[in-house]
């Protein structure tokens, strides 16, 4: 093979192996109508090898005849395969990143009391310790449900079916390989063990109980399975058709992987998961739906925000984070408004982690990360799934809102949301309390049908200036089919100089506040958001109606620009008629803002959208304005002229006189430039204007009157914009003037140089001619002779 070959080659393999440059594989996903049988003919023809259905009428194949990894799609052959009539659609396949949410961190085992005879019993101090320290899992055993008759998959890197601790529980049904496309989810076996994840986390939903082996899992009478999808090329297809097996036999899914977890990514399932994910709420289960965890991920060492991640923040997960053994945040979690609910994982150095069962065989006390907590919630939820057997995905995610427990969860951002229940962006609801979630499960009535509503805002295209917030208030009078919230997506497009300079918030009417983007210094993305469903459950159980504010703060140096926003909220049209003594979280009656402020109203009018007889608002309309967070107040200082009262004991002005205004110690009858009148019944004041304007009307940059020379005022917005870069603006005007002196001084420096070195190359050419001239001139001037008898006696060199 020719270097220029092995070079390229080794290229293609760094760049795949950062993650950077999706690589496209040798795999096909096609849809094709008439079901499989033609999907198997099509493919024959066209040279592929069919290997099975994925979702609905897509199907999927590969090629033996195409490199497994490239940078370029094959044309060839994906053209002759859509132009095929069979073929309605095709798409090859290309790698995603998707990372495993465990950490590799060692400690030492601990001492707590036996009570099974499982021989890592007495180390599971998350299920065993009792006092409200653990997820309340026995008192669940204690009334017999131990997750009988329900399965669990786990979504991973393979499984060790016949592990001691786990083949008793093992389910062929809920097992695939879909690296390698046959039946059996056996990992594959390496130096570094780097394919045990699956089997770590299979052991803590149903690791056998009771049988003086390792560990006990929290449903150890539940079926467990394996999905091999994470030890080979990870595509759209891969992802769909490991989350679509089976889904009439398969209750739960659990899946601890997702995007880079490194601060900058941005990634969510593609459009063949997205189908997997719908069918499987919607027939999986027969109509009940598939339940699917998720770990909200790693990367809160790297600032990451899981409502990054397309499969944390979706609906349709139930999205878990992890708790130290000491109630503490820790240092990888993730905070973020899809987060809905916490179990026990591991900590920093020196505070304990999670038993499992590991590979060849073996028990393992170090499973970390929010990889350890998705498989204790999918266990959890496997306990309420055999106690009431006809739970929805939604009925499951409500009964693990009312029972969550914040107790003895240590986080600054607890609130209480507008119906009465505490909520953390670190924890969701809290701790998941098993016992509970049976009780609940019990006596749970279905929860009413799901309605969706959408609301847009207009007059998108709004500037979001550097070092200020842009305020959106979204006013909703009606929404169709939802009176009850569930879940809340603020759907978002917008162009950015720097992604991650970005944070954007949103308030309910309520006044919950939900941070759905903090800032990620990570993110130096210039591809901002398209549609992002920004998703927020700290709303649940509120009222739609009333006003919405998005506020979206720009801390970068540059100006970003809001193209697209609207809300989409999920919920019931009548309220839950639930009434239980377990259910410590009652609904209390919401705040309806159905009043309108005076401004609101007038800005609505503009879009003749207000009811005339009422004058409040009758659809959904949007207030947008531009705020500096930082506003000047005035000092109190020594007065000089226009005080109407003076503090005897100091001498200082109290109250300026009427029509004066108080600024910087002095009274003055009209504020100086860069500064607005500000008066009340009580006082007067200057205040400062917004930095971009000159003079100003107001605080906000949209309330300028006059703007500084480097920019020209929107006469129709009152906004000062800036022109065009020059080297003569204000702004700029010290980086101009500290340039033509670099200049000065390079061009002088140079100038020295050149100067030196002709000096230097003249003197080296001037030796030999002066030792020439003195030789012609000392004879009797005839110089070539005697040249000529000097080199005959030797005493000049030809050289010379």
């Amino acid at each position: 093979m020719c270097p220029q070959r092995i070079f390229g080659l080794a290229i293609v393999a760094l760049v795949t192996l950062a993650g950077r440059v999706a690589a496209y594989t040798n795999q096909w996903a096609a849809h094709i109508e008439g079901g499989p049988e033609v999907a198997r003919q099509v493919a024959q023809e066209h040279g592929f090898q069919y290997l099975d259905k994925i979702v609905d009428n897509w199907y999927h194949m590969v090629h033996t005849s195409v490199v497994k990894r490239s940078t370029e799609p094959h044309l060839g052959i994906h053209v002759k395969l859509i132009e095929d009539r069979r073929v309605r659609r095709a798409e090859q396949q290309r790698v995603k990143s998707r990372s495993k949410r465990d950490l590799i961190i060692k400690r030492g085992p601990s001492n707590i009391r036996t009570v099974l005879n499982d021989e890592m019993w007495p180390q599971m101090w998350y299920l065993n310790r009792g006092k409200g320290l653990d997820m309340n899992v026995q008192e669940a055993w204690a009334e017999g449900i131990t997750g009988h008759g329900v399965v669990v998959t786990i979504l991973d890197d393979g499984l060790e079916k016949n592990h001691p601790d786990l083949y008793m529980n093992y389910d062929p049904q809920a097992s695939y390989d879909v690296n390698n496309h046959d039946e059996d989810p056996m990992p594959r076996y390496d130096v570094l063990d780097s394919n045990r994840h699956g089997t770590r986390c299979a052991g803590e939903v149903a690791a056998t109980a009771n049988n003086s082996i390792c560990a006990v899992g929290v449903a150890f009478g539940a079926g467990v399975g394996g999905v091999r999808m994470l030890d080979g090329d990870v595509t759209d297809a891969v992802e769909a058709r490991s989350l679509s097996l089976n889904p009439q036999h398969i209750d739960i899914y659990s899946a601890s992987w997702g995007p880079d977890d490194d601060g900058k990514t941005v990634d969510g399932p593609g459009e063949l998961a997205t189908r997997a994910f719908i069918e499987g709420i919607t027939k999986g289960r027969n109509g009940k739906g598939s339940i699917f965890v998720w770990a909200s991920g790693n990367g809160g060492r790297d600032h990451d925000n899981c409502n990054c991640d397309g499969y944390t923040n979706s609906i349709w997960t139930l999205s878990i984070s992890s708790a130290t053994e000491n109630g503490q945040v820790p240092w990888y979690s993730e905070a973020c408004s899809s987060t809905l609910a916490t179990t026990y994982s591991s900590g920093s150095t020196g505070e304990k982690q999670v038993v499992t069962t590991d590979l060849h065989h073996l028990c393992t006390s170090s499973h970390t990360g929010t990889s350890a907590s998705a498989p204790l919630a999918a266990g959890i939820c496997a306990l309420a799934l055999e106690a009431n057997k006809k739970l929805t995905w939604r009925d499951m995610q409500h009964i693990v809102v009312r029972t969550a427990k914040p107790a003895n969860l240590k986080a600054l951002d607890w609130v209480t949301n507008g119906v009465g229940r505490n909520v953390s962006h670190s924890f969701g609801y809290g701790l998941m309390d098993a016992a509970a979630m049976v009780r609940l499960a019990r006596r749970w009535q279905t929860v009413p049908e799901q309605h969706k509503c959408e609301v847009s805002a207009p007059h998108m295209g709004r500037p979001i200036p550097p070092k200020s917030q842009l305020t959106l208030e979204l006013h909703v009078k009606e929404c169709s089919g939802v009176n009850f919230l569930e879940h809340v997506q603020a759907k978002v497009s917008l162009m950015a100089s720097r992604r991650g300079d970005l944070q954007i918030q949103l308030t309910s009417p309520q006044g919950t506040k939900s941070v759905l983007l903090a800032k990620r210094p990570h993110d130096v993305s210039k591809a901002g958001f398209t549609q992002w469903p920004f998703m927020s459950v700290h709303t649940w159980g509120e009222r739609p109606h009333g006003t919405w504010k998005l506020e979206i703060h720009n801390e970068g140096r540059y100006q970003d620009t809001l193209e697209e926003f609207k809300l989409v909220f999920y919920g019931t049209e009548t309220s839950l008629e639930f009434d239980d003594d377990l259910d410590k979280d009652k609904l209390v009656p919401p705040v309806i803002h159905e009043d309108v402020s005076q401004d609101n109203t007038a800005i609505g009018a503009r879009h003749n959208n207000v009811d005339q007889e009422s004058g409040s608002w009758t659809g959904s309309q949007q207030v947008e304005r531009v705020s500096h967070p930082e506003v000047q107040r005035p000092t109190t200082e020594n007065q000089t002229s226009g005080c109407s009262s003076v503090d005897a004991s100091n001498g200082r002005c109290l109250e300026c006189k009427l029509n004066w205004y108080y600024h910087d110690g002095v009274c003055v009858y009209e504020c100086p430039a860069g500064n607005y009148g500000v008066s009340d019944e009580t006082k007067a004041v200057c205040s400062r204007c917004h930095y971009t304007c000159q003079t100003c009307s107001g605080p906000s940059n949209t309330e300028c009157t006059s703007c500084y020379e480097d920019a020209e005022l929107l006469s129709s917005e009152s906004q000062c914009v800036l022109l065009e870069l020059s080297w003569t603006m204000q702004s700029t005007l010290w980086f101009y003037r500290m340039t033509i002196l670099f200049t000065i001084n390079l061009l002088l420096f140079l100038s020295l140089a050149i100067y030196m070195a002709i000096k230097w190359y003249q003197r080296r050419r001037s030796l030999p001619m002066f030792r020439y001239s003195k030789v012609a001139y000392s004879g009797n001037g005839d110089t070539s002779k005697e040249i000529d008898r000097l080199q005959e006696n030797g005493t000049l060199s030809d050289s010379e």
